[in-house]
Parts: structure tokens; sequence; C-alpha cells
């Protein structure tokens, strides 16, 4: 899913450890009362839409207030939500799950048919959903997704109001991944037919069926509340009453806040990672995520120059980058990261050959980067030409722009003239959608622990490929990928996709995202699931 320049994020689960009683000068007990945790979060809410949120933000407050067949709990591990039990036939086309009772905020039963309603609103291309790709492989959803059949034609029904059928085009190898994920939770009709266009906008104008209901956000303002929900059909075992969220886009006025009791959880910049790595309260956390430049192929003749591209990759001094960002981040050489997925017992990323030092250097390459720059403009017939990166206003994105712009002038000189804009983050998110943009810096976290949740994106037709970037045998092989029935031709499939798509410098890795925060030592059982805070389980000792 798409990332902020927030530092609250993660691709793998991560568990915020048993976390032992303070000592030092900063008092790491909690700030809040014993049922009330104080959140931050560095980015604002872009919506509360299932079918059309594609952003770490959101989901952060989707996972929380809804609730789909499973929720994943610590060590990535999937827990039984409203499924309680699944059946798989022999072929692996078709899953059976029965359904626990459940209900709505309003006191109304969540049934099977709010799955297939959801399902189907989701891929209905009037919605225009983003993540309608993600349902590729269930029964006629690609037909469906290009207007070639009708949306009652998906391969989900309900048989009864507890028993929830999905029949499969082909067998998905990550399907029971999927279904962990919020996109393919339930939604309630009569909510999104009430509503109509204010749906997901504020939270008043939404159902709920999860741990919690949000409340107090209007759709544009920078605090509100996850509020237990006592309908939710395990609310015996919620133990907090609420957490109390607000956008925080300076790391020293949520580090302030955090000092003065306001906060509970705070995320950290380079320079207090130093002071504070010694915090009882400090955490060290894998995102397993990635950021990287798309560039704009479709809208701007320069930058659809590979050579450019790659010239403009060599210029990135992304050692002295992730130093300025702080954290533990690494410099990044391949889209997807490290961590995320094993291939015979060996991380998957180290069979990708091209994804080496001489394409994505950890500090800058002048020399190369002039050589390439030379080339691509010789190409195009100009001995210059201006652009301009956008990113979002939080600290780390304004500090990313200024050091690409950095990089830029002081290796290329008059061949190129750099701008930087940065905007909020719902802002800067649609500008990238809307392909409003030169070079814009991006960020994705695995939706689920497989590599296609990254190579998907950069197919031709994925709405999430917003610099348009195009390889037909690149597009073959995604496709190959999720058809083949050979595990091993699988990863040789993926991995030779990925080759391509860094050899073109379809995009330019920046960094694998790892994140310094503090998390008072007396809050237990905070889990980090691929972006999102899992609070179900939460208490305040």
């Amino acid at each position: 899913m798409k990332l902020s320049k927030t530092l609250s994020l993660s691709a793998t689960v991560l568990a915020s450890a048993a976390l032992l009683a303070a000592c030092g000068n900063n008092d790491s007990s909690s700030s809040s009362s014993s049922k009330t945790l104080k959140w931050m979060d560095a980015a604002e809410i872009p919506t509360m839409d299932l079918s059309k949120a594609t952003d770490v933000t959101s989901f952060n407050q989707l996972t929380n207030t809804l609730e789909g067949l499973y929720r994943l709990g610590p060590n990535s591990k999937l827990e039984k939500g409203l499924a309680t039990s699944e059946k798989v036939s022999k072929d692996g086309k078709t899953y059976t799950y029965t359904l626990r009772k459940s209900k709505w905020d309003d006191g109304t039963p969540v049934t099977a048919k709010d799955f297939v309603y959801s399902w189907q609103r989701t891929v209905n291309p009037k919605t225009a959903s983003q993540y309608s790709y993600l349902f590729s492989g269930i029964k006629n959803a690609d037909a469906i997704v290009a207007g070639k059949k009708p949306v009652s034609s998906l391969g989900v029904k309900a048989e009864g109001k507890y028993k929830l059928v999905v029949t499969l085009d082909r067998r998905i190898a990550y399907f029971d991944k999927l279904m962990g994920f919020a996109v393919f939770f339930p939604q309630q009709e009569k909510a999104v037919k009430k509503y109509g266009s204010k749906y997901g906008t504020a939270s008043k104008y939404m159902a709920y069926n999860g741990p919690y209901k949000q409340t107090g956000w209007t759709g544009s303002n920078l605090t509100w509340k996850l509020v237990k929900n006592k309908n939710y059909w395990d609310a015996k075992d919620v133990k907090l009453d609420a957490i109390k969220y607000s956008v925080q886009k300076s790391p020293s006025t949520s580090y302030n806040l955090y000092q003065s009791k306001k906060l509970d959880y705070t995320s950290l910049d380079a320079s207090q990672t130093k002071q504070l790595k010694n915090d009882p309260a400090y955490r060290s956390l894998n995102q397993g995520a990635t950021f990287y430049l798309q560039f704009n192929i479709a809208k701007n003749k320069y930058l659809a120059n590979a050579n450019v591209r790659k010239a403009l990759s060599l210029a990135v001094n992304r050692k002295g980058l992730c130093s300025t960002l702080g954290g533990s981040s690494t410099p990044a050489n391949t889209l997807t990261p490290p961590q995320l997925t094993n291939v015979n017992g060996e991380d998957y990323t180290k069979g990708i050959a091209s994804s080496a030092e001489a394409n994505y250097p950890t500090s800058t390459k002048k020399s190369e980067a002039v050589k390439y720059m030379d080339k691509g403009l010789k190409e195009l017939g100009v001995k210059s030409f201006s652009f301009k990166i956008l990113s979002d206003d939080t600290d780390a994105g304004n500090k990313t722009t200024e050091a690409l712009q950095s990089n830029f002038e002081s290796t290329f000189g008059k061949r190129v003239s750099v701008s930087v804009q940065n905007l909020p983050f719902k802002t800067r998110l649609s500008r990238s959608t809307a392909g409003n943009f030169d070079i814009v810096v991006s960020g994705w976290s695995a939706d689920f622990a497989d590599p296609i949740s990254f190579l998907d994106l950069f197919t031709s037709k994925n709405p999430e490929n917003n610099g348009k970037w195009k390889n037909s045998e690149y597009d073959k092989l995604v496709a190959d990928s999720k058809t083949t029935s050979s595990s091993s031709k699988r990863w040789d499939d993926l991995t030779k996709a990925e080759e391509i798509l860094l050899k073109d410098s379809g995009i330019s890795p920046l960094y694998y995202q790892s994140s310094s925060v503090l998390v008072r030592t007396n809050v237990k059982d905070v889990y980090q699931n691929r972006g999102t805070w899992n609070f179900k389980d939460a208490y305040i000792k």
C-alpha cells in the first residue's frame, strides 16, 4: 500500500515487544489513563472508503474499525476474524468459509452478503478502485474490471446468512494472505447507499464492525478517536476504551508532546535517534517497505528516455539520504525489500542479479551519471531540461526532496534545473494518482508477504503505475507468475520481471525503510502488520 513519509509503517509484522519499566531522564510510563492511548500519525487520512483507499494511513484506521475473515496478529500470523472455519477444494479453486455471528455498530447482523456486496463494489468499474487488480484470479474478476461482464458474475456468493463461497479461475498461491487485508473486508450496503458520495469521507458516514469505531474525523481535521465498539463480537477481550489520534508532521513537535506525556508513541528523526537509542522505550522497526522515485514517462519526454532515468538514479547518494532521514533505513537496489520472502531458504532479493551497486549505487557515481545524462540529452537533441520533484510536506519528505535536489544539481550542473514541491499527503497522493508530476517520491509496503505485491504495481494497466512505465515482456512474466502451477517457475518469472524493471530504470529504488520510534514501556501487545497498527489486544499495564 502507498506510504506517506511517516515513520510508523511496516510490511513485516512486528510485535511491539514486551516492554520494560522506564528509567533514566525520559519517563516511559504511560501518558494516558489506564484504558486510553494517545497515538500519532505523520499524515492526514485520505479516505475511510475501503474500496477507494490505497494508503497506509487509511488502512491503519480501517484495519482497527473493520474486520474480515482473518486478522493479522504478531509474527504475521493469520488469526480468525469472522471466519470460524475454512474448507478448500482439492483443486484449490473453491474456498468455503463459515462465519461467526457478529454485528455492525448499529446492531444489525454482519452476513455473507456483506462480503459479496463489498467485493462486487470494489471490482465494479464505476467505483474506480485502484485495488481492483488484487481480485484477479477470482472468477470473472478481470472481465468485470474490464467492463466485459456484470459484477453479479464475480466468483463470490452467500449460501445463507453465514456461509461464504469463493470460486477462483485459477489456484492462487497467496490467497489466504489476501484475506487478512482490509480490501477484502465486508461493507454494509445500507450505509453505502444511505451516505452516497459522502460514504467514507468522515467518521459519521461509515458503518463499523471491528474492535473500534472512529469518531471525530471530519474529512480534513488532524485529530480523531478510535473508541471501543461495544457491538464487536469479541468486545469482552478489547481492553482499551479509546485511542486518541493526532497528526504530527514534525518529529521535534511530536517528541515534545511525548516528553510532556501527551503522546504514548512518537517517531524519531536522525538526531533524535542518536540521542535516544538507549532509551528503554526505543524501538527500531523494520518496515519491509521500499521508497523509490517514479518517473512520469507518459507526460515528460525527457524522463521517457532510459539513459536520463539511469543518469538520475546513478546521481542519488542513497547512503547520505538514509543518514539524513535517520532510523536504520538502508540504501535500496531492488524494488522488493529484503526479508519479505524466502525462496528455497534464501532471501528472494539475492536472486536479482541486476540490482547491483553499479545500477543503484550507495553513493553518487558522478562520472557515470554524467556520461548517461549526456547520452540521453544527445538522443533528445537538447542541452538541458527542467523538472520538479514531488513529495509530502512532512519532515522526512522535505529532507528527501532537498537531498535529491542537491544530488542532481551538484552532479549535472547546468544540464538540469531542479525544483521541489512538498504537499500534504492527501494532496500529493491525489496528484500522483492523476499523473500530475515529473518525478514523485513514492513508497510501498506489501499488502501481503510476496514479491507480487510490489511487482504487480508496474504492469502496464495497473492503476498504481502512476508513471506509466511499460514493458510487454515484464507484463507477460508477471501474468505467467500468477498462472503457473510450478513454484520454481513462478519465482523465476518474478525474478526476471524485477530485473527488467530495474535495468530499464522504470523506477529508481531509494531506500528500504526502517524507522526509529519510542513506545512507552507499559504499552503492551500493540502489533505492527504491514503498515498498520493492530490495537485489538493492546492494553496499558
